[in-house]
């Protein structure tokens, strides 16, 4: 197997003895990303250490991280809870029509799906549901499917059921034509695959923090682009106003929001015992660089695909997809036992719709991806 660095698993928590493919649902912890929260533990257990600038400094670094991987500045970053949270900032700001529809693909995630049917029903709006035909790349279904009745684009530069790739540059330059806005969750690419907001131009990109980018649960981002940066926060908490960091200055209440998409960041943002573990985790991601760990996992899949293709059981491949992710259809009656075996195998993958969704970072070896392929082949 051809892979662009030795092995990265000595930086992971992860057991020799376990395969780890589900990177996608929760990724495995980074030895420094623990150390971290570790050490924000115990600064936390005394208090009387922590300082007025102590609530602003790692935040800040955090926002400036987070826009380097998105390929803007830091004063577009609010710093989010969930994919929920940042959909609803995007609902919350963006104007659509009764007679105009909000573009999202089949089976995606659902976080956004119950957000935009809520705007829907707030504004008399339509939800156009892009189905691929046989044959069909959901690049090419979007396309076709954008007019001048959509008024929203929501789509993942990779679908989070197999990994099916969604090109985001022609499908922004269809939604800039059309007049539409452009939404993206990046949570199952941000970190691996580059994404350069200057050159897509979105409205609101929106990514987890535990997936690929390696992160604690409950720390998200949401990057919001200039002309929305001036909008309606969904709460007033003290810490996004003007003046917030002179803590005797508080009770003199100010209407002035901080700058930039600081507004849009959640209460208690400050977060002492993950925020620390945020920092770690994104350094770590672009000291390796999204476009190396994208080469190094394609050899991964590539190798994958190819094997179980090449054993001639009946497994198909999702096709174009992302380089980190791959969506295994195995024959009609099998998932449930090929699941089954896997997880006796200690070969932990997930099951998407009717995919076996396969998702390795760079922790994954040689060693794992026999394990993985010869218990698939093994239980068809």
């Amino acid at each position: 197997m051809v892979v662009e660095w030795g092995s990265q698993r000595d930086l992971f928590d992860v057991p020799d003895e376990v395969a780890y493919f589900n990177t996608a649902s929760l990724s495995p912890s980074l030895h420094s990303v623990r150390a971290a929260g570790e050490s924000a533990l115990r600064r936390r257990a005394q208090p009387w250490e922590i300082g007025e600038t102590d609530w602003f400094a790692d935040v800040e670094r955090l926002r400036t991280l987070a826009g380097r991987l998105v390929g803007g500045d830091a004063e577009g970053i609010a710093l989010v809870p969930a994919t929920s949270y940042g959909f609803a900032v995007a609902a919350a700001n963006l104007r659509i029509e009764a007679r105009q529809q909000i573009l999202v693909l089949a089976e995606e995630y659902p976080s956004g799906i119950y957000t935009w049917r809520r705007l829907a029903e707030r504004t008399g709006a339509g939800i156009r549901t892009v189905i691929r035909a046989p044959g069909q790349t959901w690049t090419e279904a979007v396309l076709a499917a954008i007019d001048e009745r959509v008024g929203i684009v929501s789509v993942p530069n990779v679908h989070w059921t197999d990994g099916g790739l969604v090109d985001l540059e022609q499908v922004a330059a269809r939604t800039h034509a059309a007049g539409a806005r452009f939404v993206v969750d990046a949570s199952q690419s941000l970190g691996v695959m580059p994404l350069d907001v200057t050159a897509l131009r979105p409205d609101f990109v929106v990514s987890v923090g535990y997936k690929w980018l390696l992160g604690p649960f409950g720390r998200g981002y949401l990057w919001v682009a200039e002309q929305h940066r001036q909008g309606q926060p969904l709460e007033e908490n003290w810490i996004l106003r003007a003046g917030s960091d002179d803590f005797a200055g508080l009770v003199d209440y100010r209407d002035e929001y901080l700058p930039g998409a600081r507004r849009y960041d959640q209460g208690a943002r400050t977060l002492f015992e993950l925020t620390p573990m945020a920092v770690a985790a994104l350094e770590q991601v672009l000291a390796w660089g999204p476009s190396r760990i994208a080469a190094t996992l394609t050899a991964v899949t590539d190798e994958i695909a190819t094997r179980v293709t090449a054993a001639g059981l009946g497994v198909t491949v999702t096709e174009p997809r992302g380089p980190h992710l791959l969506g295994l259809r195995v024959p009609a009656g099998a998932t449930d036992r090929v699941a089954t075996a896997l997880r006796a195998a200690n070969c932990f993958v997930a099951r998407r719709g009717d995919a076996i969704r396969v998702s390795p970072h760079l922790h994954v070896t040689p060693s794992d991806v026999d394990r993985l392929v010869t218990t698939l082949v093994a239980s068809l």
